[in-house]
């Protein structure tokens, strides 16, 4: 029952994250771009941390490692798969080409947050602190992304208020999908132990194809070199609570 509360209060905070939008209407266009720009240098890193040091490991001392990275390619696919059916969008600038979209963005982002959703709940059975660290993972990528969802609905002509609750109303499915993942993970055999490297593959998709080329639109030396130790912050703060809990 601690797990299961644990992991109800994980997807509350990770839906409350899509009321960071606001951040938009507050700083100004250059400091927002500047904020952005760590994030997703961030999130890049900590997407690929959580991948290769947090989810594949746990997997792999329960699964045949042909399994898992089987697995992880699955994930791989069927993310590129749903970004290109239901636009998943992370647009990171203020002005983006779909606003004529701005319905579908919600929906492609509420299967988004709901597939997040079955991972928390699939990850708080494991343990606590695994729950916690995937937790913060998702966290760290939705930060930029709820900024560019509220940034689409805005361009797309919805009103402050309407994007805000409409966006947090898209995030909110995020719990439903907590309560199934950790349902299906108590009584279906072994379903976390499958979900984990795909979600893995799924983490690798969104920093390799999603993120990491946002990155490289940005020009300079001083950008590149700064995004790059946030990418490497971003592992790092992976590897810190691995250690951490391993000790």
């Amino acid at each position: 029952m601690q797990n299961f509360l644990w992991a109800v209060s994980a997807s509350v905070a990770v839906s409350v994250i899509s009321l960071v939008g606001v951040l938009t209407l507050l700083l100004k266009e250059k400091l927002l771009q500047k904020v952005l720009l760590w994030l997703i240098a961030f999130s890049a890193g900590a997407l690929i941390g959580g991948a290769f040091l947090h989810l594949l490991p746990e997997t792999l001392e329960q699964m045949e490692q042909g399994r898992v990275f089987g697995l992880v390619i699955v994930g791989f696919i069927l993310f590129f798969i749903l970004e290109r059916y239901f636009h998943w969008r992370h647009c990171h600038e203020g002005a983006c080409d779909i606003h004529a979209f701005s319905y579908l963005n919600l929906i492609g982002d509420g299967i988004h947050n709901f597939s997040d959703g079955l991972v928390i709940g699939a990850s708080f059975m494991v343990n606590i602190h695994f729950g916690i660290v995937t937790t913060l993972v998702i966290i760290f990528h939705e930060i930029p992304q709820e900024i560019g969802d509220f940034a689409v609905l805005l361009y797309g002509g919805m009103g402050k208020t309407k994007a805000l609750a409409f966006n947090f109303i898209s995030a909110a499915t995020c719990i439903i999908g907590t309560v199934i993942g950790y349902y299906l993970s108590s009584h279906v055999l072994n379903f976390s132990v499958f979900l984990l490297p795909v979600i893995a593959g799924g983490f690798i998709y969104i920093a390799a194809c999603d993120l990491i080329p946002e990155l490289h639109k940005q020009p300079g030396l001083k950008r590149a070199t700064f995004s790059v130790l946030a990418f490497a912050a971003g592992i790092g703060f992976i590897q810190l609570t691995r250690l951490t809990h391993i000790h």
